[in-house]
């Protein structure tokens, strides 16, 4: 239940940031915020993570991303009921990616685009703009992966303990 809860605040935070970007940023315009490494810059993105597809041209875009993210919403509520209990960091990570990827598609239902404004750079290497619920995306699927290789790491060991014993 408190999954829950970590994935409502994340969508609370992403719909809540991002009003206030399309209120106060035109769009393309930006204000750094580190000179030389970030800056919050307004951009649309039309396609899919990382700006995957963003120039793409494709007839029904939207509802192919739209489908897309419902079947990883999907896929993530199948991957959380079969999750025992006691994996904690992975339940942290799928709370994060569901409140991502549920923020990340109201903006695409609503608008078509997904709204990102975070801008990360050095010289002339910029990182792609991502937002609140990219971010929340990101950290969740590092705690899955550090998850999977703690548990691996723990099953090894359990392993030879049996063998040595």
């Amino acid at each position: 239940m408190t999954g829950l809860w970590v994935a409502a605040a994340v969508v609370l935070l992403d719909q809540t940031t991002k009003p206030l970007v399309r209120a106060k940023l035109p769009l393309n315009d930006s204000i750094a915020v580190v000179p030389g490494f970030v800056s919050l810059t307004h951009v649309r993105n039309t396609g899919a993570a990382f700006g995957l597809l963003d120039r793409a041209d494709l007839p029904f875009k939207t509802a192919l991303l739209v489908g897309l993210a419902v079947a990883a919403l999907v896929g993530i509520a199948v991957y959380a009921t079969r999750l025992p209990p006691d994996q904690r960091l992975a339940r942290a990570g799928l709370a994060l990616v569901l409140g991502g990827a549920v923020g990340n598609l109201i903006d695409r239902v609503r608008t078509g685009y997904v709204l990102d404004f975070v801008d990360v750079y050095w010289r002339d290497y910029h990182f792609w703009a991502f937002n609140v619920a990219d971010s929340a995306i990101t950290v969740g699927v590092a705690l899955i992966v550090l998850d999977m290789i703690l548990d691996a790491r723990g099953a090894a060991r359990a392993t030879r303990g049996r063998d040595t014993a």
